[in-house]
């Protein structure tokens, strides 16, 4: 069972900014089992999080020369733009971990649904008296 702390993959990917020139910046990212926290090249800076409970999906794969391009999808349907170098399978590891992700909470909800679904169990009788 993998740990919330627990890291799966660390290291730099590439965002693309909402600016009018839409420039591309580098990020530090640490992908653990139920987050993506993206860090800022300079220090101090917070990290951004993306939790996977407001993601839907990883979108639009795409390899040209050294880089993947890759968007991700939020539950808003806001997207985000991502590139990484080629051989670093940044998409790949974050859609493994979202999967994951999906898959543990849809169990949680299944087994919390048939505990509130199983009848009461039947309270013993006490002996009858001969």
């Amino acid at each position: 069972m993998k740990t919330p702390g627990e890291v799966l993959r660390e290291g730099e990917l590439e965002k693309r900014s909402d600016s009018l020139f839409q420039l591309w910046k580098k990020k530090r990212g640490v992908l653990t089992p139920d987050r993506l926290r993206l860090f800022p090249a300079g220090p101090g800076a917070r990290p951004k999080e993306l939790r996977f409970h407001s993601i839907l999906k990883v979108d639009c794969v795409e390899r040209t020369g050294k880089y993947v391009y890759f968007t991700i999808v939020t539950t808003d349907r806001k997207e985000i733009d991502f590139r990484c170098a080629g051989e670093s399978c940044w998409n790949a590891a974050i859609t493994l971990a979202l999967i994951d992700f999906q898959n543990r909470r849809a169990l949680q909800d299944f087994r919390s649904r048939q505990e509130r679904a199983a009848p009461a169990a039947p309270e013993p009788r006490p002996p009858r008296a001969p």
